[in-house]
């Protein structure tokens, strides 16, 4: 089977504050965007990587990651307006031997290859649409748009996602026909096959792929990085 990773990488990353594209805001020195793709690379089970940039900075991104040393082909392209549309576009470039296609964000840049690995397996043993999942360790609350609360989900059956998320390439590509790509009505690809009926198959995930959102991620992104170092374990 032929393995291809999508990594939308078109957001500005407001909640991070005025600077950069969030993808290229830097871990160690080290741009999101490239820490991100290093791990795909390194779980060793991915053919093509399609990097959708943001518009005014595909050069500078074809630059850094041309300059990687890994084996899987990697291509950039100018992302959309939302995820879902830079999905989408990303989607449309793949080559037409690719089965199983992967959905990363950049943005959950320290993802351990090994669970990589893991979402990859789970397709290639049948499951359409795969995704990593943390059990939640918060209390949940369901309110109205007053702010008040109107329900207290079992937090038991709660399962917080992250990505990369796999599917089978004809139930994405079926997934993102049905929709305006400049409309987003999901937060992630597993909701929008799960309109179509898919079943969404989740694998444990990792506490390391966190998303780096707010300020304070960066410094917990920078904490575990200086500890893989310490510990001579970089992608």
């Amino acid at each position: 089977m032929t393995t291809a990773a999508l990594v939308p990488a078109a957001g500005k990353g407001e909640r991070l504050g005025a600077g950069t594209p969030k993808a290229l805001r830097e871990v160690g020195g080290i741009p999101l965007l490239v820490h991100a793709v290093r791990a795909l690379a390194a779980s060793r089970v991915i053919d093509l990587i399609v990097v959708a940039a943001p518009v005014d900075f595909v050069d500078e991104v074809r630059g850094l990651l041309g300059e990687l040393d890994v084996t899987c082909d990697i291509e950039v392209l100018a992302g959309g307006e939302s995820r879902q549309e830079s999905v989408a576009r990303a989607l449309i470039a793949l080559p037409s031997e690719v089965d199983i296609v992967l959905v990363h964000d950049a943005a959950r840049a320290l993802t351990p290859p090994e669970l990589i690995a893991s979402v990859v397996a789970s397709v290639a043993a049948g499951h359409a649409a795969v995704v990593p999942g943390l059990a939640v360790a918060d209390t949940l609350k369901q309110v109205n748009t007053a702010s008040d609360v109107v329900a207290t989900p079992d937090r038991a059956s709660l399962r917080a996602v992250q990505t990369p998320q796999g599917f089978a390439r004809a139930v994405l590509q079926s997934a993102h026909a049905g929709v305006d790509p400049s409309d987003p009505i999901a937060t992630d690809d597993a909701g929008l096959v799960e309109r179509d009926g898919v079943t969404v198959h989740v694998i444990p995930g990792h506490e390391e792929a966190f998303k780096v959102t707010r300020p304070i991620d960066l410094i917990l992104a920078e904490a575990v990085l200086a500890k893989r170092r310490a510990s001579g374990n970089v992608s």
